[in-house]
């Protein structure tokens, strides 16, 4: 991983000793720099790998955080607690795609392979993760717990259990090849992953380091209150330029991954926020 600052090295050494059990000594930081590092943790939904980590790091020198962070931490699991079972990180999640034709095809691929007579059930749980990912980043920007959850898939799966042929298929046919590659680069590049534990990754991206940062740095969330479109008491249509503009340059940063899937991905935003305008 490149140089980055004490609070971004302390915050992925936490994600992957609670993510994937390894460790790293932490380094001391301020209060101020604590209270920062569990803004990232709380705005990319990680607290519990977050406490994972902490726990695994309890004798470190370096773990000073106030106490004000560790009740935050303890106040979310509480409003948030995840299933009790060991399996739950593996839990897959429902996907869809913006484009219709590519969701129908999707749909497709889910169909056939469940009913094929060779079925891979472990490469078609590996598709849906990703193709999940791809919407949350289009949809609300980087997340790592998706990363995460993508990670200890590929890991929980033995390489005879999963089809490389088949994925790689699946993905050219989703035109979401370069989107899962760029997934499997942050995988490689911030959590220490081999590019051999990763099927439908062929070369490095030397962006999949920036795009991370960037998202974890940003701090602003997407709320149910953000609007595209609304109609104001004059009766006349008003935009919030906010908004648009930052979905405009989301869409931007991964058009070269999936161009067909951003594209059909921002318009479809547009239209749902104008169709939902008071008459």
């Amino acid at each position: 991983m490149k140089k980055e600052n004490i609070i971004l090295r302390n915050f992925f050494r936490l994600m992957r000793s609670g993510a994937f059990d390894e460790n790293a000594s932490l380094e001391p930081m301020s209060p101020f720099k604590w209270r920062r590092l569990y803004d990232m943790v709380e705005a990319q939904k990680v607290v519990h790998v977050f406490a994972r980590g902490i726990n695994r790091h309890q004798h470190d020198d370096g773990l000073n955080p106030p106490d004000d962070v560790i009740e935050r931490a303890k106040k979310y699991m509480a409003e948030h607690p995840q299933p009790t079972t060991s399996n739950v990180m593996l839990t897959l999640p429902e996907a869809s795609m913006s484009n219709r034709l590519l969701n129908n095809r999707f749909k497709k691929i889910v169909n056939k392979e469940k009913h094929s007579m060779d079925t891979s059930v472990e490469s078609l749980g590996l598709l849906q993760i990703i193709v999940f990912n791809v919407d949350s980043m289009l949809n609300r920007g980087m997340s790592l717990d998706g990363i995460i959850r993508l990670g200890k898939y590929l890991r929980s799966q033995s390489g005879a259990r999963l089809d490389d042929i088949k994925i790689e298929k699946w993905l050219v046919s989703l035109h979401l090849a370069r989107m899962a590659e760029l997934q499997g680069n942050i995988l490689i590049e911030m959590f220490g992953f081999e590019q051999d534990e990763i099927p439908f990754v062929h070369k490095p991206d030397k962006d999949a380091y920036s795009i991370t940062v960037r998202a974890v740095s940003f701090l602003a969330k997407d709320t149910a209150e953000e609007w595209h479109f609304r109609q104001g008491q004059s009766g006349f249509v008003q935009n919030n330029s906010q908004v648009l503009r930052r979905n405009l340059r989301r869409s931007m940063r991964y058009f070269i991954y999936a161009p067909i899937e951003t594209t059909s991905n921002f318009f479809s935003g547009l239209g749902h926020s104008l169709s939902e305008i008071e008459e």
